[in-house]
């Protein structure tokens, strides 16, 4: 046999080895070449998705994600990322960990809501009344806003006038304020407020869910009801109302169980003037469908600052 005849025979039988090895794998591998052949269908590039299911995508992000990323992909995303749908609902205490212009940031971002903004919670870390003049100077629509004010950079003067820009708010939160309120003025202002998260004392109790008359308290009186007045006499629509560590009484309680007959849901944790007892705590479990008591647990508490 020659050389050539050898060299063909050779081949002959590794093409029929091969062929046999493929004809035995064919079954063994149909499900696998189908579920390959459905994924390489679906390998498609991002940019030819509709853009409603780009927009939902990138709406999963955090802020930072969207400013300092997902708009650099392509002209298709930042096409995106610069339409006011994207920025209907901006919360900025996702932020804390990025080495960001915050106060730069948040004012782009409203920016680029283009008045369309309903929902806004700013940090207290870049708070200020600027900032928030800013806000609602541009968001007429708002109906949600949440501030954080630790620190004395924001005023009372400054929120009332800010919040008096936003007659259509619905939800106010409000979390470690350095200053008191005037509530009666924003509740005036704002006659569709149906949800108020007050909680602007809690980081001066202490941790454990015990109140100690021994803890310094050098914010003013012990016992005050001029918060729960002021809501009473100014919130008629509340349906939502949280006082977390609050200095009211009993009296001031009854005095909002009267001014807000819509009220459902009343959080007063940590509110140790209170005596939920007898006829007022009747009145309360009559009247409120979800109740939290002062000594119930704030494990659930979102803020570590209480």
């Amino acid at each position: 046999m020659t050389a050539s005849s050898k060299m063909t025979s050779s081949t002959t039988l590794l093409s029929l080895f091969m062929k046999e090895d493929e004809e035995g794998r064919n079954k063994k591998t149909t499900t696998s070449t189908t579920l390959e052949s459905l994924l390489m269908k679906e390998r498609r590039n991002w940019v030819d998705l509709p853009p409603e299911l780009t927009t939902s995508i990138l709406l999963r992000l955090s802020l930072t994600d969207i400013l300092d990323n997902a708009q650099k992909v392509c002209k298709e995303w930042r096409r995106i990322c610069k339409d006011p749908s994207m920025w209907r609902k901006i919360n900025t205490r996702d932020c804390l960990m990025y080495n960001f212009d915050f106060v730069s940031m948040c004012r782009h971002i409203v920016d680029l809501s283009q008045g369309g903004l309903l929902e806004i919670n700013v940090d207290e870390h870049f708070l200020s009344d600027s900032l928030l003049s800013y806000i609602t100077d541009r968001s007429r629509n708002l109906r949600s806003l949440g501030l954080g004010m630790c620190f004395p950079r924001v005023t009372k003067l400054g929120v009332v006038n800010a919040i008096a820009k936003i007659p259509l708010l619905e939800t106010l939160e409000v979390t470690h304020s350095c200053i008191k309120l005037d509530l009666k003025a924003i509740g005036h202002a704002c006659p569709q407020l149906k949800t108020l998260k007050l909680n602007s004392l809690g980081r001066l109790w202490p941790a454990s869910d015990k109140y100690d008359s021994n803890v310094l308290d050098d914010m003013g009186p012990l016992e005050c009801d001029d918060d729960a007045l002021a809501i009473a006499e100014s919130m008629p629509k509340l349906h939502h109302l949280q006082l977390m560590a609050n200095r009211l009484t009993n009296t001031g309680l009854n005095a909002i169980l009267d001014g807000c007959p819509h009220l459902e849901h009343l959080d007063v944790r940590k509110c140790f003037r209170i005596s939920l007892v007898g006829n007022l705590e009747k009145r309360c479990l009559e009247m409120i469908k979800e109740l939290r008591r002062p000594g119930d647990s704030t494990a659930d508490y979102p803020y570590n600052g209480v």
